[in-house]
C-alpha cells in the first residue's frame, strides 16, 4: 500500500495544466485541491474547468476539492507607452491618477487605484512589482504622488503597489469579486479565497453574499495585509481556513518579519480549529527548472513541520514547464517531513474545555488513537466538522471521513491527514454500520484482520459515540 501524504497540495491551474494530458496527470499524481485564479481567465472558461476537474478525480476514483480565489482590489500601476521603463537610483518618479492608463514614461505612470492619493504622505514608503522598485513618497500635489526612487531596476505594466506597513484603504470585495462569487457558487466551489481582508467584518460580509448567492463554499481568508497581522484570530474565527499569502504579506510587513507570523498563523489557525494553507513562491524556481532548490524543499519542509494543512503551488504548476515533477517533488518533501516524531505528538486543547460533545468524542478518538496501536480512525460525518477537529492533533495515524456527501468530501480535502471516503450505509443499524465502515476501509487495503480501528459516528446528525473495533472481530464491541 502506497504511503498516504498528511499535507495536501494545492496547485493552480492555468496555461501549463492546459496542455493535453497534464491536468490528469496531476489529479492523478496527487494533487488534493486545485485553484482556480479569478485574476485571470473568464467565468466559462473557470466553470468548464471546475466541471473537467470533478470529472478527472471520479475517472480516478479519488476527491479533488475546488478553491475559488478572488482577485481583490486591484492596487496596481496603469501601463507604459512602450511596455516598460527603467528606473534610476534617486531619480523623480510620479504616479499620476489623472494620467491615461497607456501613457505611462520615464518620469510617470498612471494607476489603477485613484484613491491612493489620499491614502499615502509624505515620507511613506512604496513598493512596487512585490518590492523590486522601491519609492518614497515626497509630496502629493493633487492627483500626482511624487515619489524619488530608493531601489532601482526594471519597472513594466500593471505591477502591484504596496504601501510598507499597511494602510491601503481599497475595500476587501470590489464589484468583480462580488460578482465572481456568484461564478464560484454556480460551479459549485467548495472553497472561496477573500483576498486582502483587514477585519473580521470583511470575511462576514463574503460569507453573507454567499448565502444570498445560494452557497455552502468554506472561506479562505489571505492573510496579505499588515492590518489583518494585528487582528490574527478575529479573522481566522471568522473564517473556515486561512491562507499565508506571503507574497504581498512579506511586501507589507517586511522579509524578515514574515518567517515568525508564518509560524504563529500556523499555530494559531491550528489551536482555533481551522485549516491553513501555506502559499507563495514554495518551489518558485522549478517554473523553469526540473528540481527544486536546496532551500525550496527546507521551506516547504519546514511549513510541513509547523503543521500546515497544505502547500500551495502558484505559478509553477499554471505557468510552469514542470507542473508533475512540482507535484512529485512537493510530495516526495511532505512525506518525508511527516516521518519527524516531533510532529506526530500534541498537547492541542489539554487545558481546553470542550464546546460540544462531537468535539469531545474527536479530542477522546485522538488520545485513544495516540496512545493505543490503532490503525485508523473511520469519522462517519454529516458536515466534516469531526474529522476536521481531529486533524487539529498531532498524529501519523489516517483519519478516514467517510460520508455520503460529495461537498463534504471534497471540503475534506484540504484537511491535513484526512482523506474522504464515499459511505452510504442503506440503514442505521449499528452493527450494519460498524460492519460496512470496516469493509470499506477493508476492500480499499487501509485495513487489515486484527488491526484497531476507532469509530466515530452519530444517530441525529451530531458525533456523540466512539468505538474501538477489531478487524475480522465482527462481535460489537463495547462502548469506550
Amino acid at each position: 500500500m502506497t504511503a498516504l501524504r498528511r499535507t495536501k497540495i494545492v496547485a493552480t491551474l492555468g496555461p501549463a495544466t492546459n496542455s493535453p494530458g497534464v491536468l490528469d496527470a496531476i489529479i492523478k499524481g496527487g494533487v488534493d485541491v486545485v485553484r482556480l485564479n479569478f485574476s485571470h481567465g473568464d467565468v466559462n472558461a473557470h466553470i468548464e474547468l471546475a466541471k473537467t476537474v470533478t470529472k478527472l478525480a471520479k475517472k480516478h476514483g479519488r476527491h479533488v476539492g475546488i478553491l475559488a480565489d478572488l482577485q481583490g482590489p486591484k492596487i496596481r500601476i496603469a501601463r507604459f507607452k512602450e511596455g516598460s521603463v527603467i528606473l534610476e537610483q534617486d531619480q523623480q518618479f510620479v504616479l499620476d491618477a489623472g494620467l491615461g492608463s497607456n501613457d505611462g514614461d520615464i518620469d510617470q505612470v498612471g494607476i489603477d487605484y485613484k484613491q491612493l492619493v489620499k491614502d499615502v504622505h509624505s515620507g511613506d514608503t512604496l513598493l512596487l512589482d512585490d518590492g523590486r522598485i522601491v519609492l518614497i513618497v515626497e509630496q502629493v500635489e493633487g492627483q500626482r504622488i511624487v515619489c524619488r526612487v530608493s531601489v532601482a531596476g526594471v519597472l513594466s505594466n500593471n505591477k502591484g503597489i504596496n504601501r510598507q506597513g499597511g494602510g491601503l484603504s481599497a475595500a476587501a470585495l470590489t464589484d468583480k469579486d462580488k460578482s465572481d462569487i456568484k461564478v464560484a457558487v454556480k460551479m459549485q466551489a467548495d472553497y472561496i479565497a477573500v483576498s486582502f481582508p483587514r477585519s473580521a467584518e470583511d470575511i462576514h460580509y463574503a460569507r453573507s453574499l454567499i448565502n444570498d448567492a445560494g452557497g455552502k463554499a468554506g472561506i479562505i481568508a489571505k492573510m496579505e495585509r499588515a492590518e489583518a497581522v494585528d487582528v490574527i484570530d478575529e479573522i481566522i474565527e471568522a473564517s473556515d481556513a486561512v491562507m499565508v499569502a506571503r507574497g504581498d504579506l512579506g511586501v507589507e510587513i517586511g522579509d524578515a518579519a514574515l518567517p515568525p507570523i508564518q509560524k504563529k498563523i500556523i499555530l494559531r489557525a491550528r489551536r482555533l480549529n481551522r485549516a491553513v494553507i501555506t502559499a507563495t513562491q514554495m518551489m518558485e524556481s522549478m517554473i523553469d527548472n526540473a528540481i527544486p532548490t536546496r532551500a525550496e524543499v527546507f521551506d516547504v519542509a519546514n511549513a510541513v513541520l509547523d503543521g500546515t494543512d497544505a502547500v500551495m503551488l502558484s505559478g509553477e504548476t499554471a505557468v510552469g514547464k514542470h507542473p508533475l515533477k512540482v507535484v512529485e517533488a512537493v510530495h516526495r518533501i511532505c512525506l518525508t517531513a511527516e516521518q519527524q516524531r516531533e510532529i506526530r505528538v500534541s498537547r492541542h486543547r489539554v487545558d481546553i474545555q470542550f464546546q460540544s460533545r462531537a468535539e469531545a468524542i474527536s479530542m477522546g478518538a485522538m488520545y485513544l488513537a495516540n496512545h493505543l496501536k490503532v490503525k485508523a480512525i473511520a469519522a462517519l460525518t454529516q458536515s466534516g466538522s469531526t474529522p476536521l477537529w481531529m486533524s487539529r492533533i498531532s498524529s501519523g495515524i489516517p483519519i478516514f471521513a467517510l460520508t455520503p456527501h460529495e461537498e463534504t468530501s471534497r471540503k475534506v480535502t484540504l484537511y491535513r491527514g484526512v482523506y474522504p471516503v464515499h459511505f452510504a450505509p442503506e440503514n442505521n443499524d449499528h452493527l450494519s454500520v460498524n460492519k460496512g465502515a470496516i469493509d470499506v476501509l477493508q476492500e480499499s487495503g487501509e485495513v487489515n484482520d486484527g488491526d484497531i480501528v476507532i469509530i466515530t459516528k452519530g444517530d441525529k446528525n451530531s458525533t456523540d459515540m466512539l468505538k474501538l473495533v477489531t478487524v475480522g472481530d465482527m462481535i460489537e464491541p463495547r462502548l469506550s
